[in-house]
């Protein structure tokens, strides 16, 4: 625990106090002004009309993909919907501890796995670029332990606006981007502290090697398939148009068996699934990759275990949102199901949780690393400090409706023999930081 405490100098006092907004994730819902679009006939609306009359019905998951990252009008695509001004804050917009604790697991992983020469940082959904900045923070006051490691990173997101805000938290304005449409690198600079950094579309297209990935507010925003149970059996939930009003959306059941019904379990007692197969190709790759050269993906987000059904909603203004009404102009989600993605990692890998955000904070040393902002803040900082820990580990708040899930290299719990290179040290078997109390040896 000595070396977080010690990291007391991370960051000026204004970041360390950053501002909570009097708006919050998406989960409780407060005004931010603006007026919800009831009725609007967007763009989006105007498409999928179009779409349906010419090929039918389409499923939830179809639609969700639409609304949210069609090239053209996605909701996710050409705006920035984080923030006060947005639809939705998350929690490295509230406080920068956040960010530094999830930094602080990543080298507590690459110390305790034997300190490899080299380790890239990919992170998929990375918002506004908040956390990946906390997290390079970190890197850049422990650089004595890191010295001699080389650190790369790479982001993987589909919103252009989204990319050229990262650009502007992360990387040193003097260096310019170098801008690739159309190639699988879509652009590539250097950060403020002279780390490499790239930019993706697609996780295929990540560079393969030991890597930590993280996920953060990223799977429940992957397209859900929705089924009822009927008493002819499973039924897929579809979006049709409303017979009695041409510009208005509605739920409909498929008349017969779907090709998704697969993916429902056999012993499924629940009435009512989602089901996200995008999610289960993404945990596959990361597996994948992670049984090949080593690291962990750490995924955190809303979620159960297979026991929850309906959780598809909207969100606009920070407020709930009808999911069918004026598509395009809010945004779309659904609670992870971490059996699935369990299932999905196939016994490749070894996962950890899920385990609550209050929890596994709290094992990362939240309360060390606020008593020692708080020794160094002034009254208003102490508030905003005090104001953004309620809002991360309040179990009425984010502390129990968030949760953290890893996945990990079989060796890294049980000790077996994993290919070193020449520079890696002896890896140790030892907790796992987070889902155990933070140790440094």
């Amino acid at each position: 625990m000595s070396l977080l405490a010690r990291s007391g100098g991370l960051g000026p006092l204004c970041a360390a106090a950053r501002a909570v907004l009097p708006c919050l994730w998406r989960g409780k819902y407060f005004s931010s002004g603006r007026e919800p679009a009831e009725n609007q006939v967007t763009p989006m609306l105007r498409h999928l009309i179009y779409k349906i009359k010419a090929t039918g019905p389409i499923t939830v998951a179809e639609y969700m993909k639409e609304v949210l990252t069609n090239p053209a009008k996605g909701y996710y695509v050409y705006r920035d919907m984080l923030g006060e001004k947005g639809d939705f804050i998350t929690s490295p917009e509230i406080s920068q501890i956040f960010g530094e604790l999830l930094g602080i697991w990543f080298i507590s992983e690459w110390m305790a796995t034997g300190k490899n020469a080299a380790f890239q940082l990919v992170e998929l959904g990375p918002g506004r670029g908040t956390l990946t900045g906390d997290i390079l923070r970190v890197f850049s006051q422990l650089g004595s332990v890191l010295k001699n490691c080389d650190i790369s990173i790479h982001l993987v997101e589909v919103s252009e606006k989204l990319s050229e805000i990262q650009a502007l938290t992360l990387t040193e304005e003097k260096i310019p981007l170098e801008r690739n449409a159309g190639f699988p690198v879509c652009m590539r600079g250097v950060t403020k502290s002279g780390i490499p950094i790239s930019w993706y579309r697609d996780l295929q297209d990540v560079p393969k090697g030991y890597s930590f990935y993280l996920a953060h507010e990223f799977f429940d925003v992957l397209p859900v398939h929705k089924f009822q149970k009927t008493p002819q059996g499973w039924r897929e939930v579809l979006i049709d148009i409303d017979p009695q009003v041409s510009d208005k959306l509605r739920f409909v059941l498929a008349p017969g068996v779907t090709p998704a019904e697969v993916f429902i379990q056999r012993d499924e007692m629940r009435d009512h699934v989602e089901v996200c197969p995008e999610a289960g190709v993404i945990i596959q790759e990361l597996s994948q990759r992670i049984a090949l050269t080593g690291g962990a993906a750490l995924i955190a987000d809303y979620g159960h275990e297979g026991t929850k059904t309906d959780t598809f909603r909207g969100f606009y203004g920070h407020k709930l949102h009808d999911v069918l009404t004026a598509p395009g102009t809010a945004d779309l989600t659904a609670d992870v199901d971490f059996s699935y993605l369990r299932r999905m990692a196939g016994g490749q890998v070894a996962s950890l949780g899920p385990i609550k955000q209050q929890m596994f904070l709290k094992n990362m040393g939240i309360d060390v690393r606020l008593k020692v902002l708080l020794d160094k803040s002034d009254e208003p900082a102490r508030q905003q400090l005090l104001r953004g820990y309620d809002m991360l580990m309040n179990p009425q708040k984010m502390g129990e409706r968030f949760n953290f899930f890893a996945l990990l290299p079989h060796q890294r719990l049980h000790g077996r023999s994993h290919p070193m290179d020449a520079c890696q040290s002896k890896p140790s078997v030892s907790p796992v930081a987070g889902f155990g109390e933070l140790t440094w040896r």
